[in-house]
């Protein structure tokens, strides 16, 4: 998870979020070449006292300059579009989870379980537990089996929400009235902490998400017990 003055992104957790920190990456690395060519021309005009008479009308460098950027374009372009496609790719989902925004907690629903749902709520400073985090926990998190297509199907009942998690790469927005999806792989056990990502009124800030990938087997106890709580 993010920690004070840190500079790059959380540790990836799912393969998309590694698709773009990659692209982060390559995309960087673009920029500061760019950026160290622009430098050193500038540098170069304002010093120099002497003049090229080739360089003051060449179109050899008008082409140059004209087919450098777009290259360097197509370069950016390409990557993005992959992971574009990527992101919105949902292939045979083993599990769907129905995430509803309200102010200001989040309500899940597993719909491949017939009664299986719960609402979640930011635990306040003085109940938090040794090792939990304040503005970051929930009395009940969204337990997910690791390595497996997870669907999460996101809406909202009254004003405009945002469902997202960093380290899974996920972000999407929930609107009252629309259904949206998206999906996810973790690739590892683990808390994965959120937070509503899109300003939703005055406790905006007080509705976190915690995503805690189990292996298949804890998962099925897990959903087992609340089934029984639910029926009881």
């Amino acid at each position: 998870m993010a920690h004070p003055s840190m500079l790059g992104f959380q540790d990836a957790a799912s393969p998309v979020m590694e698709e773009l920190i990659h692209f982060h990456d390559h995309a960087l690395m673009i920029v500061i070449m760019v950026s160290t060519l622009v430098f050193y021309m500038i540098v170069t005009t304002v010093s120099t006292q002497l003049t090229n008479k080739y360089i003051i009308d060449s179109q050899e460098i008008e082409v140059v300059w004209t087919i450098l950027p777009a290259g360097i374009l197509i370069l950016i372009a390409l990557p993005s579009l992959n992971i574009l496609y990527l992101m919105d790719e949902i292939d045979d989902p083993h599990l769907t989870i129905k995430a509803v925004g309200h102010q200001w907690y989040w309500s899940y629903e597993y719909t491949d379980y017939e009664d299986l749902g719960f609402d979640a709520y930011m635990v306040p400073t003085q109940d938090l537990l040794p090792g939990q985090f304040r503005l970051l926990e929930t009395d009940h998190r969204v337990v997910v089996p690791m390595e497996t297509p997870i669907r999460v199907m996101v809406s909202a009942e009254d004003v405009l929400h945002s469902w997202a998690v960093p380290a899974l790469g996920v972000k999407l927005d929930a609107v009252p009235g629309r259904l949206n999806q998206t999906a996810f792989i973790t690739g590892r056990p683990g808390l994965f902490y959120g937070q509503c990502s899109e300003i939703c009124g005055a406790n905006h800030s007080f509705m976190p998400i915690v995503v805690e990938a189990v292996p298949l087997k804890h998962f099925e106890d897990w959903s087992s017990l609340m089934l029984e709580d639910a029926s009881l």
